[in-house]
């Protein structure tokens, strides 16, 4: 098979490892992840590449994106079916499985997530790891927006934020790369912020099915004519007719 993969750059080194492994033909283009900050940007932008691959040769075009804040909702199927993973977020590739995601959630509500190619590819937007699971996202995203990176950092730290959003630093080791100045930086904040430090091992097997067309169960699959929508259950994601209301 010939496969377009439309991915955000928090998971370029997971795509491109599991590109190389695949027995399929996968052509990368990546999304800076501060794009997140501004789902209807996102959600046009990604229609836009699905479009342009109508006529290219490829088989299907593959998502390597979760919900993301609805940036993905009403996402429309071209000429080929477009496969996108059952998941809210990014965190649930990283970790591997709706379950895991779960079991986290239940564990730590309130965690602050790191990842070596999230870390490597700040683009000074502030967008946050897997922000749905961040209860003190969209207060820092918004100081962000106001003041800076750093003026957003320092006023959190000031106002007690942190301690009150978030308990625990979260690092998420997938195996890829060297993530030790990462590791570092999370047990640093965890200290400092008053958190609890975990190294949290990560699973490429959402990443490789995507990209080995393994597409039972964990993904949804849009034929053409169809568009993406919530669900708000266990599944995450739907299809609907592309004209259609439901």
């Amino acid at each position: 098979m010939h496969l377009k993969c439309l991915a955000c750059d928090v998971l370029a080194r997971p795509i491109y490892l599991c590109a190389a492994q695949s027995p399929h033909i996968v052509d990368i283009e990546l999304f800076k992840r501060g794009l997140h900050n501004t789902p209807k940007i996102l959600r046009a932008t990604l229609q836009e590449r699905i479009d342009a691959a109508a006529g290219q040769g490829y088989d299907a075009v593959v998502m390597a994106y979760g919900l993301c804040g609805q940036a993905t909702a009403g996402l429309r199927a071209a000429d080929v079916p477009v496969i996108v993973p059952r998941a809210h977020d990014c965190i649930t590739i990283f970790l591997g499985s709706r379950e895991r995601y779960g079991q986290e959630f239940e564990r730590y509500p309130g965690t602050y997530w790191y990842a070596l190619d999230y870390m490597e590819r700040d683009d000074g937007s502030g967008a946050s790891l897997g922000a749905s699971m961040d209860t003190g996202a969209s207060v820092y995203e918004e100081y962000v927006e106001k003041y800076g990176v750093e003026n957003a950092d320092y006023l959190m730290e000031v106002m007690g934020a942190w301690q009150s959003h978030y308990q625990r630093a979260a690092f998420v080791d997938m195996g890829i790369g060297d993530g030790g100045r990462i590791e570092r930086k999370a047990r640093d904040d965890a200290d400092r912020r008053g958190w609890v430090f975990e190294r949290v091992a990560g699973d490429l097997v959402l990443v490789r099915r995507l990209l080995n067309a393994d597409w039972q169960d964990d993904f949804l699959v849009l034929q053409p004519g169809e568009s993406l929508k919530m669900t708000h259950d266990a599944e995450v994601i739907g299809c609907v007719l592309a004209d259609s209301t439901a």
